[in-house]
């Protein structure tokens, strides 16, 4: 069950990130570094979501 905590959190972790880069694309001002980042750290969380699932689908079976 802590698997699924922890995924239930990423997943939260994630829509935040894409709220965050989508705020910061309608911003002209916003650096592009700053975007790169964001999408980074969404890339990022999005793979561990991804490995967090085949680790436990595989456990399942």
């Amino acid at each position: 069950m802590a698997i699924h905590a922890h995924l239930v959190e990423l997943e939260r972790k994630h829509k935040v990130l894409e709220n965050e880069l989508h705020e910061a694309l309608l911003h002209l001002s916003t650096d592009d570094l700053q975007i790169v980042e964001l999408k980074r750290r969404k890339l990022m969380v999005k793979d561990e979501i991804e490995r967090l699932k085949h680790s436990n689908s595989a456990t399942l079976h």
